[in-house]
């Protein structure tokens, strides 16, 4: 596939890195020099100086044979008239452009960036995305990762096992015996830096990361059952006013109006604006390095610090510091890959990598096939998927136990007419069912043949 992406930033970077790892011809535009030659120093992609809304740019990049274009720069309108040049002039099949102004994304604004109005197929917003991802793992605390599919039926949940967790040394088939009504299928173990795919027959070990595939209602259930059992926090403080700050907040404040909300926000100009866009929300102008202004925020008695400034030094400290304040837990965004590792050594209790959520929300339209939903884990060494089955694959009316599925997959959930499915040996998949799996990032292209329309169904 030929991919151009515009814009050489953490974002774009970060699909590029993802995209040329997998093979695709891949080309970079940035107005930066020194973005584009760090780019093509460490990626197998090709880099061009200049502006990604210019034709002569998009040309140069080859437009004309392109099958996608991903505007990611960090200007909204310059997205959006990429993706427009790029169909009038190339007829790029796929354009996917980066929206970060909240004003363009208002519900009331939803039809403007339809394919009757605009040239664009897909509008990602990482902010939002982000920001869905921290509420997510606010709302399941315990939690590693969480991500949600099929219309938030179905919930991908990595669960650290600790010394105490109950199902240490159990075959996983046993697992579905003792619990049978649980929905609740282990698809995954990262075991001693390694990403394997779960067998029936495996048993969890302590420090193990179990991938669970679970109905969404089965969450709490699910890591309970693994020995987590904290608490929602009801005191939480965000450091960090931004759009994805703004984004938490305001949506904490419409569906969970009893937690008590406070943000430290370093910019006045910005702290006053978003004091006057939330409702019961105590906004502080300060550091949150600034042990006053902590104080301030009574960090003592806060269940939750939320580090989500565009610093990640200010995040990683500010966490650190506030647990040593008497902040119960801390939770925070990390954009540099290279400090990811640190975190559990400093005491840092959860962590959310921005630049693996926007990959995955880009990674379903490059998948092929009748894929819905991609969201990759542990630096993208497996993907967990969500596929439409068709009449004509292989998947359909057989029952599982006389399925040869290729290694690296397993299927975790399916979702058929408002219904959870467990598989077990017995289950066919129909036509038209959703199915949730793990799949490794060799076995991706399986996935793909798995669910891809065949010429006969036309």
């Amino acid at each position: 596939m030929k991919v151009i992406i515009c814009g050489a930033g953490q974002v774009g970077y970060g699909i590029a890195e993802r995209l040329s790892q997998e093979d695709n011809d891949v080309s970079v535009i940035d107005t930066s020099a020194s973005l584009i030659a760090a780019i093509t120093e460490t990626l197998d992609v090709k880099g061009y100086v200049g502006h990604g809304a210019h034709p002569d740019m998009l040309e140069k990049a080859g437009a004309e044979d392109a099958d996608m274009i991903i505007a990611v720069t960090l200007y909204d309108e310059v997205n959006i008239v990429a993706c427009e040049v790029a169909h009038a002039l190339f007829s790029v099949p796929t354009k996917i452009a980066r929206i970060r102004a909240q004003n363009y994304l208002k519900p009331e604004y939803a039809d403007l960036f339809s394919r009757q109005n605009m040239s664009i197929d897909v509008t990602i917003s990482p902010e939002i995305e982000v920001g869905k991802m921290v509420l997510r793992r606010i709302s399941f605390p315990g939690a590693t990762d969480v991500a949600k599919f099929a219309e938030d039926h179905i919930a991908m949940v990595a669960i650290e096992c600790m010394e105490d967790c109950p199902v240490i040394a159990t075959p996983l088939h046993q697992l579905s015996d003792l619990f049978p009504d649980l929905m609740a299928t282990v698809a995954g173990i990262f075991r001693n830096g390694r990403l394997t795919v779960a067998r029936s027959s495996d048993e969890l070990n302590v420090g193990d990361l179990a991938y669970v595939i679970c109905q969404r209602e089965h969450i709490r259930r699910t890591l309970g059952l693994f020995g987590h059992e904290e608490q929602e926090a009801r005191r939480i403080v965000i450091a960090g006013g931004g759009n994805i700050g703004h984004y938490v907040a305001s949506t904490i404040e419409e569906y969970q109006p009893r937690t008590r909300l406070k943000i430290i926000e370093s910019d006045r100009e910005r702290a006053g604006a978003v004091s006057e866009k939330l409702r019961n929300t105590i906004v502080l102008h300060g550091s949150a390095l600034d042990q006053n202004i902590l104080a301030q925020a009574d960090i003592q008695d806060t269940d939750l610090m939320v580090m989500l400034t565009n610093n990640d030094q200010i995040n990683i400290l500010g966490a650190v510091l506030a647990k040593s304040l008497g902040c119960k837990s801390n939770l925070v965004l990390i954009n540099s890959s290279s400090l990811h590792q640190l975190t559990d050594s400093v005491g840092i209790d959860a962590q959310i990598n921005p630049r693996a959520v926007t990959i995955s929300r880009v990674l379903q339209h490059v998948r092929k096939g009748r894929i819905r939903s991609v969201y990759a884990v542990q630096k993208g060494a497996a993907e967990v998927i969500e596929a439409e089955a068709l009449e004509t694959s292989p998947l359909v009316g057989r029952p599982f136990r006389e399925l040869e599925l290729p290694e690296g997959i397993r299927i975790g959930a399916i979702y058929r007419g408002g219904t959870v499915i467990r598989p077990n040996g017995d289950t066919r998949i129909k036509a038209r069912d959703r199915v949730v799996l793990f799949a490794t990032a060799e076995a991706v292209r399986d996935v793909e043949q798995l669910f891809r329309v065949s010429i006969q169904y036309f």
